[in-house]
């Protein structure tokens, strides 16, 4: 029967679960340009800019909306009009960085590899080497919708090599997995309040080279996210330009306090990690198997082939988990049908367990028996 007593527990890459903690800061109304909640704001900027070691070359940009708006405020401000981005593709993420440049009338171009490969500072130096137009590489550094990591560091060094600009879609990364402004060179990363802090979501934010900002006016095509006007109204007046999410700013400012509580991202990292192998090794014991290699399994989201089965449909099988007091993600793939897990939130490897013993009485009461996929499995070209 449905667990009517608590809220259920969300195994999706964002929105997830937060804490008591979290939740409660919402509770209080803030005024927008109030000292007070200016002073949030100012906490937030340097909390989230301490996460990646940024102190004295970057700066901390946020902006309202989910984390696909500081995406597009970020290339639309800091790639010029004449720019020319190389996007890295092996996901739908990468996908909507391409397509969003392009709208914004920056040439683009994608590099495309398998949603099960990696892009690799091999293929980034040939690419750059053969065009010298390139003047940003746009890559997500794990793609949400398979849970691959790509390798930040062997590109970011690639690109600093060629002379080029690098922008880092960190949203399924940023808070669990190491990245250091102090080894890493990159003009942005962009990150949201939504993933692996644990806040609520509703507010992004844009962790941008102050060089790179500071020569960026005039470029953005969007009065809304110009992330260059944002931020010198933040600098000189230490309010946001127009309504901001109050609450959600809040909440984001109690969950870097409990992030760093924790251990700051080492312990995320660490705690991140328990919950993927827990579910990894639950999964294969009801006869489930990922999509991806181990080598290149990120413990943010883990995607699982679905079931053999003619009785699995999707739909069903969310239900039935839910029902359980757990809500799945479904497949973002096109060519092999797929279900996601993700590993991340304000829970634990109990939780996980938890988890694999609702899919597995879902799986009984559904009539579900054959799980291994199909074969041979499909690769995406």
């Amino acid at each position: 029967m449905t667990l009517v007593s608590r809220d259920p527990i969300l195994l999706t890459p964002g929105p997830l679960t937060t804490s008591l903690a979290t939740k409660t800061a919402m509770l209080r109304d803030w005024g927008s340009w109030d000292a007070a909640f200016n002073a949030v704001t100012a906490g937030v900027r340097r909390k989230a800019l301490d996460v990646v070691h940024g102190e004295g070359t970057h700066v901390v940009v946020p902006m309202q909306g989910s984390g696909t708006f500081s995406v597009e405020a970020a290339v639309n401000t800091l790639v010029p009009r004449d720019g020319h981005v190389l996007v890295l593709v092996n996901g739908a993420y990468g996908l909507r960085m391409a397509k969003l440049a392009q709208m914004m009338g920056r040439k683009a171009t994608t590099f495309v590899t398998a949603e099960d490969a990696p892009t690799t500072p091999a293929d980034v130096d040939r690419l750059l080497a053969g065009d010298a137009s390139i003047t940003h590489v746009g890559l997500i550094h794990c793609e949400t919708s398979t849970g691959i990591l790509n390798p930040l560091k062997g590109i970011a060094d690639v690109v600093a090599r060629h002379g080029r600009r690098l922008i880092v879609d960190a949203m399924s990364s940023y808070g669990a997995l190491p990245i250091d402004a102090r080894e890493v060179a990159f003009d942005a990363v962009i990150a949201a309040s939504g993933k692996c802090i644990e806040g609520p979501p509703g507010m992004g934010f844009v962790i941008a080279r102050r060089s790179a900002l500071e020569a960026s006016a005039g470029n953005c095509s969007s009065l809304a996210l110009d992330l260059h006007d944002q931020w010198v109204y933040m600098e000189k007046t230490t309010q946001w330009r127009y309504t901001p999410p109050t609450h959600v700013v809040v909440a984001f400012d109690a969950a870097l306090d409990q992030f760093l509580d924790e251990g700051g991202q080492p312990a995320r990292h660490a705690r991140y990690a328990r919950n993927c192998r827990a579910l990894i090794d639950g999964m294969a014991a009801l006869g489930f198997r990922p999509f991806l290699d181990p080598a290149i399994q990120a413990p943010i989201i883990v995607t699982f082939h679905a079931p053999a089965d003619p009785k699995y449909e999707f739909k069903a099988f969310y239900a039935a988990v839910r029902e359980r007091g757990f809500i799945l993600y479904p497949g973002k793939l096109t060519q092999v049908e797929t279900f996601r897990v993700g590993c991340i939130g304000a829970i634990g490897p109990e939780e996980m367990q938890q988890a694999v013993h609702a899919i597995a009485d879902a799986l009984a009461d559904l009539g579900i028996a054959e799980i291994a996929p199909r074969a041979p499995v499909a690769r995406v070209a």
